[in-house]
């Protein structure tokens, strides 16, 4: 694996033309549809970001499917839950994706999903891996696999978004919301004004250009949402809202235009769910990542629920919530997850839940994040070395007091604070995440994970 070529279970990422090739594509597109028809069902959905090797990839994504005798079901430049909720509509074998999500213009990135709409688990995706790399059997010229077109997924995605009984349709239809919004010229920008005028909302709009001609930093970050903020300010929003390139994670700017940070998108959709449950014998399940915030854990506690940490990373969290029949969850990232609607991160259902929580209790963002307790987060990066377990163990030595958790790097926590380490899937670094009650406490935990990195 070099530095510009990420592979994982469920799928691989890289720099544009150098790395990631159409030649690359096509093969591991093909091993996907070997794999899917090996299992009885040879049709694949196809979607994409707008990133402008888009189209090139699609194109040998397309061809590798037909290769193998697998029929492709084109969505087309659409939201990444969009796709994993057409594998289920059409019940595919597989779906593939064509994202880096929230890497910069260079990359981009293949994404595999199984039948049941859920990223490829270990067993699958060295399964997919290991047909890539013998060569997946080609068909014929009486074998090739046709394509055909879906306008219509986006369409059934907000319709079953505005259907769950967790969205009072009606109530923020009544409140006349005014979104400021930017979808940093990604996949949103054909999604989201959509879902917010369906939910009677103004929409004061940047960068909906769907041409993958990022204007900033594509990640959702406060540090990238100062145009976002200005919007909100110069037009005077009740809330901004701004999504990644594929359209799965969701971030907040309250109406001062001041950035709340993503742990927020989903501290509020878990009070919006949690909102609306009448109770029970068994308590009800969150499930996230251990990189997630506490503020999360929090709302969960408040109404009751059990709180349950996945390692990080989609699938993870996913499957966790499965096992564990959770009824919300996801990642800090801002990725929320709805089981009963799909287990995915989904940036327009989390929109919808947003809204919901907002117009039942008539009360600002920003007061709302002030009634919540307050943490800090500091996120840092470092090189990763060819070992990591050395830092891990110098680590736990220097906090005996600290539980320790071991299934995803290392997370060492106490009651009001923690610090995560552990290597990225997605680029060559290592990351370390603290969160304490103060910006100081935070950035102590970080400076001792960094003194050991160097």
């Amino acid at each position: 694996m070099s530095d510009t070529l990420m592979i994982s279970v469920s799928g691989m990422r890289g720099h544009v033309g150098t790395d990631l090739t159409p030649e690359l594509v096509a093969r591991h597109a093909a091993a996907l549809g070997s794999w899917a028809r090996a299992a009885g069902r040879p049709v694949v959905v196809l979607g994409r970001d707008a990133r402008t090797s888009g189209p090139m990839f699609a194109h040998a994504a397309t061809a590798g499917l037909m290769s193998v005798g697998c029929d492709v079901i084109d969505v087309g430049v659409v939201p990444t839950p969009t796709v994993q909720l057409a594998v289920e509509h059409h019940h595919a074998g597989a779906g593939l994706i064509l994202t880096a999500s929230h890497n910069p213009i260079e990359w981009n990135a293949l994404k595999l999903v199984g039948p049941d709409g859920v990223f490829l688990d270990a067993g699958a995706g060295g399964a997919v891996r290991a047909l890539a790399e013998a060569g997946p059997p080609r068909t014929g010229w009486d074998g090739i696999g046709t394509v055909r077109h879906d306008p219509d997924a986006i369409a059934r995605h907000l319709d079953l978004v505005l259907g769950r009984p967790e969205v009072d349709v009606e109530a923020i239809r009544r409140k006349g919301f005014h979104v400021a919004l930017d979808c940093v010229r990604g996949a949103g920008g054909g999604t989201i004004p959509q879902l917010l005028e369906r939910l009677g909302c103004r929409v004061s709009a940047i960068n909906l250009e769907q041409d993958g001609r990022f204007p900033r930093s594509p990640e959702p970050l406060p540090e990238n949402l100062g145009d976002l903020g200005r919007l909100v300010r110069e037009t005077g929003a009740h809330i901004g809202m701004a999504v990644d390139p594929d359209v799965d994670r969701l971030a907040l700017v309250d109406e001062t235009g001041r950035p709340i940070g993503e742990d927020y998108t989903l501290a509020f959709a878990v009070r919006a769910v949690l909102d609306g449950c009448t109770g029970g014998a068994t308590p009800q399940v969150v499930v996230v990542n251990l990189s997630t915030s506490l503020v999360v854990e929090d709302a969960a506690r408040e109404h009751g629920a059990r709180f349950v940490r996945a390692p990080v990373g989609e699938a993870n969290v996913a499957r966790t919530m499965r096992e564990e029949g959770a009824l919300v969850g996801g990642e800090g990232n801002g990725g929320v997850i709805l089981p009963d609607l799909h287990i995915g991160r989904d940036a327009p259902l989390g929109v919808a839940l947003i809204l919901h929580y907002l117009a039942r209790l008539e009360g600002t963002v920003s007061a709302l994040v002030a009634a919540s307790p307050r943490y800090a987060i500091v996120k840092a990066k470092g090189p990763r070395g060819p070992a990591l377990e050395p830092l891990y163990a110098a680590l736990e030595r220097r906090f005996p007091d600290a539980a320790a958790d071991r299934r995803d790097g290392l997370r060492l926590a106490w009651t009001d604070r923690w610090l995560h380490v552990r290597p990225s899937g997605t680029e060559p670094i290592v990351r370390l995440i603290a969160e304490a009650p103060t910006p100081s406490d935070a950035e102590a935990l970080v400076a001792a994970g960094r003194e050991l990195l160097s």
